[in-house]
């Protein structure tokens, strides 16, 4: 098994640049099935995911190919439909291929989505956004048959909760569909903004991305374009709580604070020094953290799930008590008995976590459970005194370019090896 071994330090100093984002380039890889011809995508990361999205579009018939941060993926000749189950199961995103197969090719069969274990994701509200779209759904034994018999049409959708995934599904079908589709209550994050200005750039008519309120009229046919994908605010999230936890300063390349506001407003709660620029950020942690007092997980511009076991390891370290709210996913606090290997000191009921700031972590054999865990895991081990040994990093490996290289290049002492 691959794994982290990672000796603590005093401090972390240097600048990073921040990679392109995971949770944006997943659906507009996605998008590229709309587009007959070839299509770049500049600052796409080289990730697991994005090479389980090209094996997906490989399937269909697609042509990608990634030379450094480049992607190019050309659609024009669809040979396939039908998405196996083994490749469904790679990653959660592999849901907007619905979306985007109904969209281009009027019908798909595929599976339910892999992904972390992050409790119950249900795909009920795209499978509902896109019925009244036209799409009839018929599944047995865990495989859905999609189609539309008369066509995909434009409908006045009403989220129940601003799902991310069914707000990307529905702008994906709606794209190439007859006349207009208006999603009611659609999220807001800035992903779903630069998945609106790619498709735009291939010509569709969409407007009112990073509301409530979301239109899309539908065209007759998208054209390739070139296109350069948003940073990952959640990887400049992780590179900031480990410079928090370890203490020092960091530049961060690449970013800007508007996306990270909640964090960055927690961390200077917590005691640190942040500074923004238009488009970087840097932090300087000199004095000891301190407790903030409660945390709430919330759809953007609330502070984001993906970022909460971040911070439960930086409250970790904090002098005080301080109380984290989860509301989004309820397996998220699957961190928190690690961390407590680790010498936190944590209690967690249900989706409520109270942290009560420890001097010091110390190292320990310690799995990553998912994604941000993992993240959140390594972050920790950088500043803990003595060694820690991380495994389970392939969920890492999902969302991080090369986090080690990252890490080590700021001051970190973390090597990728067999444990």
């Amino acid at each position: 098994m691959q794994g982290f071994v990672i000796e603590g330090v005093d401090r972390l100093q240097g600048e990073i640049t921040v990679q392109g984002s995971k949770n944006a380039a997943l659906p507009i890889i996605a998008g590229c099935l709309l587009v007959p011809g070839e299509v770049v995508l500049k600052s796409c990361p080289a990730l697991s995911d994005v090479y389980s999205s090209m094996k997906i579009l490989s399937c269909l018939g697609g042509r990608c190919r990634l030379l450094g941060d480049t992607l190019t993926v050309d659609c024009t000749a669809l040979s396939n439909d039908h998405i196996p189950d083994r490749l469904m199961r790679l990653m959660r995103s592999s849901s907007l291929y619905l979306g985007a197969c109904v969209g281009r090719m009027g019908r798909c069969t595929l599976s339910y989505p892999g992904g972390c274990e992050l409790g119950a994701r249900p795909i009920d509200l795209h499978l509902l956004a896109l019925e009244k779209m036209g799409v009839c759904f018929k599944e047995e034994h865990g495989v859905i048959e999609c189609t539309t018999p008369k066509g995909l049409h434009g409908a006045q959708i009403s989220l129940s909760f601003p799902s991310v995934g069914a707000t990307e599904n529905v702008m994906l079908a709606a794209a190439l569909a007859k006349g207009e589709t208006v999603i009611y209550n659609s999220a807001r994050e800035p992903e779903i903004i630069d998945l609106a200005r790619f498709l735009r750039a291939c010509g569709a008519k969409i407007t009112g991305e990073g509301t409530s309120i979301v239109r899309i009229s539908g065209v007759s046919r998208l054209s390739p374009c070139e296109y350069e994908i948003m940073s990952d605010r959640i990887v400049a999230a992780t590179y900031l709580c480990a410079a928090a936890l370890a203490g020092g300063e960091l530049m961060l390349k690449n970013t800007g604070a508007n996306e990270l506001r909640p964090v960055i407003d927690t961390l200077c709660e917590a005691g640190c020094d942040i500074y923004s620029f238009s488009d970087r950020v840097y932090i300087s942690r000199k004095r000891p953290l301190k407790a903030v007092g409660t945390v709430r997980t919330m759809p953007y511009p609330g502070f984001p799930t993906d970022a909460q076991p971040l911070i439960t390891a930086v409250l970790s370290r904090a002098k005080g008590v301080s109380v984290v709210v989860e509301n989004i996913f309820e397996n998220r606090f699957r961190l928190n008995p690690e961390l407590v290997r680790m010498g936190a000191n944590i209690k967690t009921e249900g989706r409520i976590a109270v942290i009560e700031g420890t001097a010091a972590l110390y190292g320990a054999r310690v799995m990553a459970s998912d994604l941000r865990a993992g993240a959140a895991l390594a972050a920790a081990a950088v500043s803990a005194q003595g060694i820690t040994e991380l495994g389970n990093i392939e969920y890492i490996d999902r969302g991080y370019e090369r986090l080690e290289a990252s890490l080590t290049s700021i001051g970190a002492k973390i090597k990728r090896t067999s444990i």
